[in-house]
């Protein structure tokens, strides 16, 4: 099922400025597409969206996290906020290790708040630095090698590998490097959708909505859906999935925008959970549902939202 995709409008001063446009699929929990904006099948890489299974995938190979805080930053696209970073060296301490087992870049916090304070790029501030911890600790658990735990044919990655083909309930059409160095496959929108729908009622997603703030931090859509009550997790270029009851039934959603900008994405997934009844608009604020185009410092414009679901 092909339709219009959703269309994002960057509003300055009362003129268009840009356009942005977004694929979406929305499936129930055994993968059948229930509404659609754009093309349903579109491919896309699951960057950071597929984190909560990839912890599953660790938990399995015998991960035991020492708290649910732990589960969460291993959840995490973190700011690299005091909070983060303690919780990402804690998982790494339980293991044995510290800062200097991790294999993702180094690299300064998030909101620029908080660089003075940094000092300079470390490895911990890395958005993906949780992941990364409970991947380690994975590994000292099962016993297997530290030193190539990104390696595709590690057996930490294998299981990974399964774990997500399990949940999307398809092979993956490609392997790509994620940003972290980690492996991120590829698969159709609506797969990704009835992957993150596998997310519901789970461990993962007990530790995200009791961590929110782990889960991003500050001034991020994340924490703001997840403290309203949604499972949720965005992924890099433009990627955000959800998963939530819609009219009885456990649902996942998944959408993308096209050229990936961030903006677009949560003006998009903020709209889309308004529209589907799971979002009260009272509880998310405003400059979520519609993020300010700012000129001289003051908003002069906003991301509005144009289009809706079809419903098959």
């Amino acid at each position: 099922m092909t339709t219009d995709p959703l269309v994002v409008e960057i509003l300055r001063s009362g003129v268009v400025e840009s356009t942005h446009l977004v694929d979406v699929a929305l499936v129930d929990a055994t993968g059948s597409l229930l509404a659609a904006a754009g093309d349903p099948m579109v491919h896309a890489a699951l960057r950071s969206s597929v984190k909560p299974i990839q912890a599953r995938a660790a938990r399995a190979a015998g991960w035991t996290p020492a708290s649910q805080a732990h589960l969460a930053i291993a959840c995490a696209s973190h700011n690299a906020e005091p909070a983060h970073l303690r919780a990402v060296r804690h998982v790494l301490a339980e293991a044995g290790l510290d800062e200097t087992a991790l294999a993702c870049p180094s690299a300064w916090p998030f909101l620029p708040r908080d660089v003075a304070g940094a000092g300079r790029e470390r490895r911990a501030q890395h958005n993906c630095s949780g992941k990364h911890a409970g991947f380690l600790a994975a590994c000292v658990a099962a016993g297997w090698p530290l030193e190539t735990y990104l390696e595709p044919e590690h057996p930490l990655q294998v299981g990974v590998r399964a774990a997500i083909e399990a949940a999307t309930g398809m092979r993956a059409l490609d392997e790509l490097v994620d940003g972290c160095g980690a492996p991120t496959l590829v698969f159709p929108v609506a797969a990704i959708a009835r992957m993150f729908a596998s997310v519901h009622g789970t461990t993962e997603a007990d530790a995200m909505r009791a961590h929110p703030f782990l889960i991003a931090g500050s001034e991020r859509l994340d924490t703001a859906l997840l403290s309203a009550g949604i499972v949720t997790k965005a992924g890099a270029e433009g990627l955000s999935c959800a998963t939530f009851e819609h009219e009885g039934r456990v649902v996942g959603l998944a959408l993308k925008v096209r050229d990936g900008t961030t903006r677009a994405r949560v003006a998009a997934c903020t709209h889309l959970l308004v529209d589907l009844g799971a979002l009260d608009r009272d509880a998310i604020e405003p400059s979520f549902l519609a993020p300010p185009t700012l000129g001289g410092g003051h908003p002069v414009g906003a991301a509005i939202v144009r289009g809706e679901l079809t419903f098959a």
